[in-house]
């Protein structure tokens, strides 16, 4: 025991001596660089949505804003104003889909990620290799069966045409199963040897292990739900202009001229602020779940 103690001290203490400043300094700039770099668009989308008209039309184009204005927001909010249907209905809307949508596909994507993970299903390798499969699928392929399926469950032109698809999500099945697969079958077997259920042991035991995973998926499903309303999707599964979301809402202000385009650079910035605010409140269970592959046993 004395031995392994001074053998992984010796070890820490080599390790510490063989790091080197250049090399450390040289990765912190390359970092530092591509930091930047990922910050460039963000950046530049503040600064669009405070220029004035008359900057945002400049030639060559410049990146940063040189006479800040909040015209285009008070533009954006007068706009909205002259509809009949109010900006909050909008608002209402896309929070409603999204939550709901991200909500539900986090709790079905784990139910059915539990048993294909733990549970020795028969036929379970083939149902898990068609979900891998599925990812190669673009939203566009499957447009057409969603319509239908939709318009068989008598669903169109309502929320749930847009968030039930969203339960359907194969990425967030692929990802919890993925992450469950790791966590020790023996702590599963001691709970069920203390006589907790399944549902017990998936509730308690399952869901707070693989957090990271379903905080990521959280991200990936409400980002996606969020810009729901301009894909041809939704477009085409909800025509009632009481159940439009703010992303297809801000597509057709673009569509009324270049001079609307001070508007629609304000709305982008606030389509843009609630993911990214989101991200920065999870990242570091984001930023866990890419660099680790879950529990070691």
């Amino acid at each position: 025991m004395k031995w392994t103690i001074r053998w992984r001290w010796r070890w820490r203490r080599q390790k510490k001596l063989n790091r080197s400043l250049p090399v450390d300094m040289v990765l912190f700039l390359f970092l530092a660089g591509a930091g930047v770099f990922m910050a460039v668009p963000f950046v530049f989308m503040i600064s669009t949505a405070l220029k004035p008209l008359d900057e945002l039309f400049l030639f060559p184009p410049t990146f940063f804003v040189r006479s800040p204005t909040m015209d285009n927001f008070y533009d954006l909010i007068l706009i909205f104003s002259n509809t009949w249907v109010p900006l909050s209905r909008y608002m209402f809307n896309t929070i409603f889909v999204a939550l709901t949508g991200t909500v539900g596909h986090v709790i079905l994507a784990s139910m059915a990620a539990y048993p294909l993970a733990k549970l020795k299903l028969p036929g379970g390798n083939i149902l898990f290799t068609i979900v891998v499969l599925s990812l190669m699928f673009a939203s566009q392929v499957t447009a057409i069966p969603n319509y239908l399926t939709i318009t068989w469950l008598g669903l169109l032109d309502s929320y749930w045409a847009l968030i039930f698809p969203a339960f359907a999500t194969s990425l967030g099945l692929f990802l919890m199963k993925q992450f469950m697969e790791q966590i020790p079958d023996a702590l599963i077997e001691a709970a069920k040897i203390d006589g907790a259920s399944e549902f017990r042991i998936f509730r308690s035991i399952v869901m707070p292990m693989v957090k990271p995973a379903w905080l990521t998926l959280i991200i990936f499903s409400f980002k996606g739900l969020w810009g729901t309303g301009s894909g041809g999707q939704g477009a085409s599964f909800v025509y009632s202009e009481q159940l439009k979301t703010m992303d297809y809402v801000f597509s057709q202000i673009l569509s009324g001229g270049f001079y609307r385009s001070g508007p629609m650079a304000a709305a982008a910035l606030i389509m843009m602020i609630v993911p990214v605010l989101i991200f920065v409140l999870t990242q570091s269970s984001v930023i866990q779940t890419m660099s680790t592959s879950g529990l070691k046993e």
